[in-house]
């Protein structure tokens, strides 16, 4: 690890101004991702701004939604009544993630950025060019059996590792952050960034910009909703393949619908044309399966992960079966 130097700051707006000025200042929240990367010297700042004093961890109404303060712990939010309630497959994504005691260090801003677990990545000593911009990527070639199948590019194959983000992009969750040029509210679904030609810049944030909330919106189908991951342990470990489904069914017929899927994109990855394929169709097994073939058609499976595409069909499949009443 690096030296670095360490401030803490009360307020958001003194959190930003002694970030945004210094390119190689960063903040610190629960640090269960970022500290492990300075331990590999695969993230190297030169001064870590403590942004926990921040008052930032309510969970509460706002109008007919939720909104969640960006330093609320993973296990605050899995546990609490109104997540439980109105959006089960945001508390069943966050439990089926890390274990105890990270979730309870975890922050919901934190949990955003956190960064792949390409073992490429995390190894100084191969090419990466989200790490290296330019130096290749030793995946594509590599053993690249966790790597994704969807959003992939010739640059960069590193797929997100986040369960929360999957179920909050199916809840079309709105992120609020306050930076040096003022406040924004950026939808979910946008805000991280597939690797093109640029892998390192991974979300949509400004150097400095902070996030400060999430905002779930109301909606006919959040209640009737499931996270379903699979994975090669029954805990403690990434997925191969998840799915954060969400239906509202009236009188058998799906009136909308939302699919996420997790373990297999570069990024959150919305299956819009899987919703396209359940709109207005009955609520069965046929329907599922159409929907399953629809999500996968772009993919691009690798040397040593095509089962990905069989194994996401599946627990597309299984999911919706379970939000559709047939499980």
């Amino acid at each position: 690890m690096q030296p670095f130097s360490y401030k803490k700051a009360g307020q958001a707006e003194n959190a930003v101004a002694l970030v945004a000025p210094d390119a190689q200042a960063s903040y610190l929240a629960g640090g269960t991702n970022l500290i492990d990367l300075m331990k590999l010297n695969v993230q190297t700042p030169k001064q870590l701004v403590d942004i926990n004093p921040l008052p930032l961890t309510k969970i509460e109404m706002q109008g007919n939604g939720v909104r969640i303060g960006a330093m609320a712990s993973n296990s605050d939010v899995a546990y609490n009544a109104l997540i439980q309630e109105r959006y089960p497959v945001l508390s069943e994504a966050l439990l089926s993630g890390a274990s105890p005691q990270l979730r309870n260090m975890a922050s919901v801003g934190g949990n955003l950025l956190q960064r792949t677990r390409c073992y490429y990545f995390r190894d100084t000593s191969m090419p990466c060019n989200k790490r290296v911009p330019g130096s290749g990527c030793a995946a594509i070639d590599g053993y690249n059996r966790i790597h994704a199948i969807l959003g992939g590019s010739d640059r960069c194959i590193a797929t997100n590792p986040s369960d929360m983000a999957v179920a909050m992009v199916a809840l079309d969750a709105v992120v609020q952050t306050r930076g040096p040029n003022g406040e924004r509210s950026i939808p979910l679904v946008d805000f991280h960034l597939v690797p093109g030609e640029t892998p390192e810049r991974e979300t949509v944030l400004e150097h400095g910009e902070l996030i400060v909330a999430v905002d779930l919106p109301a909606s006919n189908f959040a209640r009737r909703s499931h996270y379903l991951k699979v994975r090669d342990r029954a805990s403690y470990a990434f997925a191969m393949a998840s799915v954060a489904a969400a239906l509202d069914v009236q009188n058998g017929i799906i009136r909308s619908a939302r699919i996420a899927l997790g373990g297999v994109g570069t990024k959150p990855w919305r299956a819009l044309e899987a919703e396209k394929a359940l709109l207005n169709k009955p609520a069965n097994e046929a329907t599922f399966q159409a929907a399953a073939n629809a999500a996968l058609a772009g993919a691009k499976p690798q040397k040593y992960n095509g089962f990905k595409v069989e194994l996401t069909k599946r627990t597309i499949v299984k999911a919706l079966a379970t939000v559709g009443g047939m499980a």
